[in-house]
């Protein structure tokens, strides 16, 4: 089978020949039908001491199942996070991390809507929404950020303001139901949000917490740091929050659970359509990543193995 690696920080990436590898204890074996790019992934290409397995999400038929994996069957469609070698023909995924795709849904549909939906609806929530307040959704064109911006207009948000990298992805955040499109580098932000969810860290969070009213709460939810001043929080009684989507798919496995039956009824009614900026094929892995580091994309970035 092909997949892809790399074999120094930084890359490139290349297509190698190795065997189709076998599913271990609890796991199943998937013929990968689409695979999700996220910025996680890109980073660690970049910034990680050593290579790592591109892994990612995944979706695609099961074809072999491990010792003691009882919830899927060998023709199930199923997607999910998988920690080694996702960028592949075939890859292996613990059953604890995979979900059934529906079948009115594709692969694409799959890696476009559950990992990344289930981060929106998880910063989200942490952020305590209230009907009709105002929301401010950084990164709003991302993979993430277009489906909390729709996520949060479903739960009420009578203001929505999408912040980006680019004013030529205005036209996109508006289709998804923003009100409002600003800049990072903007002078102004416009009227203060009471809730942010933040995707970018490092120098945008201090602009971020400024836009909050007095009472507002910034969710994090960045793999890129940043400081916020203790101060900058003190005189608006702001507050943050940090959010792990891992700290909930393994200890609130029920929550995980519910939340993943809310999104894809969110899917099959229309409420929330994720979308996608552009598919690669498994060779053009490189070109999928430059897509998100060069934050050109418009919604979520795939891989067609």
């Amino acid at each position: 089978m092909r997949r892809v690696r790399y074999e120094s920080p930084g890359g490139p990436l290349f297509l190698e020949e190795t065997p189709v590898p076998e599913p271990g204890p609890g796991e199943l074996l998937v013929r990968c039908e689409a695979v999700g790019v996220t910025l996680p992934v890109v980073r660690k290409v970049t910034e990680a001491a050593e290579p790592i397995p591109l892994g990612g999400e995944i979706a695609g038929e099961v074809v072999a199942v491990g010792d003691g994996a009882t919830r899927f069957r060998t023709g199930d469609r199923v997607t999910g996070l998988c920690f080694g070698h996702g960028y592949a023909d075939f890859a292996t995924l613990h059953e604890a991390m995979a979900s059934p795709v529906p079948a009115d849904a594709s692969a694409v549909d799959a890696v476009a809507l559950v990992r990344s939906g289930l981060v929106a609806l998880g910063a989200l929530t942490a952020a305590r929404p209230q009907p009709g307040e105002s929301a401010l959704v950084t990164a709003a064109a991302s993979g993430v950020g277009h489906l909390a911006v729709q996520l949060a207009r479903h739960r009420g948000a009578a203001r929505v303001v999408g912040a980006v990298s680019d004013p030529a992805k205005a036209g996109f955040v508006r289709s998804l139901g923003a009100d409002e499109v600003i800049g990072y580098g903007d002078e102004s932000w416009g009227e203060p949000v009471d809730y942010a969810l933040d995707a970018v860290g490092g120098d945008l969070l201090t602009p971020a917490v400024a836009a909050l009213a007095p009472g507002g709460r910034l969710v994090a939810y960045s793999s890129g740091g940043g400081t916020i001043r203790a101060y900058d929080l003190l005189v608006g009684a702001k507050s943050v929050i940090g959010f792990q989507m891992a700290r909930i798919a393994r200890g609130e496995p029920e929550l995980y659970e519910r939340w993943l039956r809310e999104l894809w009824q969110l899917f099959a009614d229309g409420s929330v359509r994720p979308t996608v900026h552009a598919e690669f094929a498994l060779e053009d892995a490189a070109e999928a990543h430059e897509a998100i580091e060069s934050r050109a994309n418009t919604g979520k970035v795939v891989l067609i193995p």
